[in-house]
């Protein structure tokens, strides 16, 4: 685990992050439900190294950010984020996303789209198609559902359900085993909340979709496909990886948010070496 070496205490609860510091573009990268920073560690040195700006956090709750302090919510979560956003004074970042943070990162963007100057989303569902009936059903039954599943055997099934490798299921595992069943229902409750559809809406930034070949999370699988015909993209499939798709194959997802990267603004060592 990284030592995530600054605070930002906000509600109750203080905030750990990480910022790698210099004058690049800035990436900030936001985890999972249940996980926690350590997930980005194959691309934090990947992008720090070529010259990116790398903030990485512990979402309110998760990881060293505990006592969570205030209930964890979407709308805490997104003044969260902004608040260590405007506190670092950053020039409009790539938010980058995973599963839940994917869906923060949408909802930020959406709520402040002068805030960041392009979205990476990995692993998350869109947040404003129409659902369907069977969509809604499932949504509501997820909840019941996982609390019906004996604590000592979330952190595993979370884990197998996430990842393919053993490597990504190990620290599944770990971060998972972090917070109690009752926190991480709360967790994915919160995660729902970020579904509010608006079929009108599309990206007002540069946006990049990634998913693992094998992620069968929620309707992450047929929405994402949607989601890039929707916004004029073409979504980015990992071969052999599941949910957590920068776990399961990092030089993979490294190698398709640089290219991605390459579209939007080059970081400034990099300008000044062409």
């Amino acid at each position: 685990m990284v030592n995530l070496p600054s605070v930002l205490s906000l509600q109750g609860c203080d905030l750990r992050y990480a910022d790698s510091g210099g004058d690049g573009v800035p990436l900030v990268f936001s985890h999972g439900a249940g996980a926690d920073h350590v997930m980005f560690d194959g691309q934090r040195e990947y992008f720090r190294a070529r010259g990116y700006r790398v903030v990485t956090w512990d979402m309110r709750g998760h990881g060293l950010s505990r006592p969570a302090g205030a209930r964890f919510t979407a709308e805490r979560a997104i003044a969260d984020l902004r608040a260590l956003i405007d506190h670092l004074a950053l020039d409009r970042p790539v938010l980058v996303g995973q599963s839940l943070g994917g869906n923060l990162g949408q909802a930020i963007v959406r709520r402040h789209p002068d805030l960041a100057r392009a979205l990476i989303v990995i692993g998350a569902t869109w947040n404003t198609p129409p659902l369907s009936w069977k969509e809604r059903l499932l949504l509501k039954a997820a909840a019941p559902s996982l609390s019906m599943i004996p604590a000592k055997d979330l952190p595993r099934l979370m884990a197998e359900a996430s990842a393919v490798s053993e490597a990504a299921r190990a620290d599944a595992r770990r971060a998972f085993s972090r917070l109690s069943k009752k926190e991480f229902v709360q967790v994915w409750r919160a995660t729902v909340e970020f579904l509010t559809p608006d079929p009108g809406y599309r990206t007002p930034v540069p946006l990049c979709l990634i998913r693992g070949e094998q992620d069968r999370t929620g309707n992450i699988a047929t929405a994402m496909p949607a989601w890039a015909k929707a916004e004029g993209v073409e979504e980015v499939v990992i071969p052999g990886a599941g949910h957590i798709a920068n776990q399961d194959d990092p030089q993979a997802v490294n190698e398709a948010i640089e290219e991605f990267l390459r579209t939007v603004s080059a970081p400034k060592r990099a300008r000044r070496c062409a």
